[in-house]
């Protein structure tokens, strides 16, 4: 049975840092693309980022762009885990944050629908104050 649950929520200002953390278990983790979604009240589910499984080439990130240059995504395979380091906080970035994981999904266009991933955690809050 897969678990994944995430970590790092909570209530910060604006400029603020704060570090998402999803411990999965019951995958072969490093086979998976991983994603980290947000979903907003009234507002659908979006890819903020994601990163490939590893390959012989290595991994591959992706970041929509209203994060790029302010979200990373990270994984470490032997914790089963995935990050998503998050810097220079807008409150528009307030939202559940989910992840998610993907058998199949190597492109940005594949990593950033929904329906691409086969397991999810069950969301953490993050609120960014003005």
């Amino acid at each position: 049975q897969v678990h994944m649950v995430e970590s790092g929520g909570g209530l910060v200002q604006a400029g603020a840092s704060l570090r998402l953390s999803c411990a999965a278990s019951g995958l072969t983790f490093s086979s998976y693309a991983m994603g980290w979604f947000r979903q907003a009240p009234g507002k659908e589910r979006e890819l903020v980022a994601a990163i490939t499984a590893i390959t012989w080439t290595g991994t591959s990130t992706y970041y929509t762009d209203s994060v790029k240059g302010r979200f990373t995504i990270s994984r470490d395979n032997a914790k089963n885990t995935v990050y998503l380091q998050m810097n220079s906080l807008k409150p528009e970035d307030t939202a559940v944050y989910y992840c998610a994981a993907g058998r199949k999904g190597s492109s940005w266009s594949t990593l950033r629908q929904v329906s691409t991933y086969d397991y999810w955690g069950q969301g953490t809050q993050v609120t960014v104050s003005s």
